[in-house]
């Protein structure tokens, strides 16, 4: 993954909203083509490339040293990501048009990301030079990212399947905190003397592999066998190809590698 080392910021967000609404789109109109939901995997699949960009995005911010606000804008991320998921398939259900929902979610992320970047910088007073855009980046990022779990959990793009078989159902919460992790435990669990692009961004799709193991659980409660066993072996490829692809990473940053030992007795 040398190529994500150096990456423009700019290029990773292009790759990161093509990547992720056109593998939802993907997902949505080969199930629907060939009445089926095997391909609801692809949805988890798509969620990453909006994780990537998320990453980014926590790692350029938080870079200049909001601490423990880390957790906190990668929940915000997800917060303003599932209000816009919300309102863009009811609006697009409303006018007639269920496909228009991702396009109508990512604008209303884009700008709703925007004002809370602005409120952030101009009123709570952050003064990060980064802020506005990176707040955008962070809401579309959460918003095309919870839709592509919800719709590996669903199978469907429509407002009231993913309101019964996500929101209703409580896996809302799960694909919440895994989403969360992926986007904002990277930069924290990579924070040190020598932070690096690369190794931060496959830690995140480290993490998204088993955010795919969460959805492939609730998909076989929702969609049965074959689509929830095919999210499971997926999404433990992934993560056990990139844990692998992480180590190596990490030794080749670290200035030492030694093994402990077991930890000493307690001392009561």
């Amino acid at each position: 993954m040398s190529f994500l080392s150096n990456m423009d910021p700019k290029k990773l967000r292009i790759y990161g909203l093509a990547g992720s609404i056109l593998g939802i789109y993907l997902g949505s109109i080969l199930n629907s083509a060939l009445d089926t939901n095997v391909f609801s995997f692809i949805g988890a699949v798509a969620a990453i490339f909006a994780v990537i960009m998320g990453a980014n995005a926590v790692r350029r911010v938080c870079a200049y040293g909001i601490g423990t606000g880390v957790p906190s804008i990668g929940m915000l991320a997800l917060g303003m990501g599932i209000i816009a998921v919300m309102f863009g398939l009811s609006m697009a259900e409303t006018i007639g048009f269920p496909l228009l929902g991702p396009i109508i979610i990512l604008i209303y992320a884009g700008v709703f990301g925007y004002i809370i970047g602005v409120i952030a910088n101009k009123v709570i007073k952050f003064n990060i030079p980064i802020m506005e855009e990176g707040n955008a980046d962070l809401s579309m990022a959460g918003a095309m990212a919870l839709l592509g779990w919800s719709f590996a959990i669903s199978g469907s793009l429509a407002y009231v399947d993913i309101l019964n078989d996500v929101l209703m159902t409580g896996y809302i919460a799960i694909i919440f905190i895994a989403g969360g992790l992926a986007i904002l435990h990277p930069f924290n669990a990579n924070l040190g003397p020598d932070e690096k692009q690369d190794r931060t961004l496959v830690n995140a799709i480290m993490v998204s592999g088993l955010a795919m193991i969460t959805t492939g659980i609730a998909a076989l409660l929702t969609q049965g066998l074959a689509a929830g066993l095919l999210q499971l072996v997926i999404g433990f490829a992934i993560w056990f190809y990139f844990f692998k692809m992480f180590y190596r990473l990490v030794k080749r940053d670290a200035s030492a590698v030694v093994g402990t030992g077991l930890l000493p007795p307690t001392v009561q």
